[in-house]
């Protein structure tokens, strides 16, 4: 048995791409920079180290998602790797990409003024995204860590059979 599951966070490296396959499937592709943190063995000083994340989304929810995303967003993704190669000027390539089946906006820019994202009953079977206001929560709310409640949203992009 294998599992095939990714879960990773990080800032966005570019606007998000919207197209469209030849039968009119929807196709988000976006990166995501997430930092690995190493000791330097020279100066013994913690360091981070990029790592480039290609990620795609399919269907309708993909058209929904674009437009509360840009680049240096950050997310938080789940998903699953998928690989490909093909062939261009007689060198083979390929590259290893996160199909996200899940997308939470943690960005406090992305919100606005008011808050975070609600879910909306008017997008479709998937539900869409819109701003709600921020909840009048007093300072024992969030669970005593000092800190205000942090407001961050979650959107599930299950694909259905016609998405795929």
């Amino acid at each position: 048995m294998s599992i095939n599951r990714v879960n990773i966070s990080g800032n966005l490296t570019r606007d998000p791409e919207l197209r469209a396959t030849s039968s009119g499937t929807q196709v988000l592709s976006f990166g995501v920079a997430v930092n690995d943190r190493r000791r330097n063995p020279q100066t013994g000083d913690w360091e981070d180290y990029p790592n480039f994340v290609d990620c795609t989304m399919f269907g309708t929810r993909a058209e929904a998602v674009k437009r509360y995303l840009s680049k240096g967003s950050k997310v938080a993704i789940e998903g699953k790797l998928r690989y490909s190669s093909w062939e261009r000027d007689g060198q083979r390539r390929s590259k290893l990409e996160v199909i996200v089946d899940e997308i939470e906006f943690m960005s406090r820019g992305q919100q606005g003024e008011g808050g975070g994202y609600a879910p909306t009953t008017s997008y479709g079977q998937q539900g869409g995204y819109a701003p709600r206001a921020r909840s009048a929560a007093g300072p024992g709310a969030h669970g005593g860590s000092g800190s205000p409640l942090r407001s961050t949203s979650t959107m599930r992009t299950s694909r259905s059979r016609d998405d795929m």
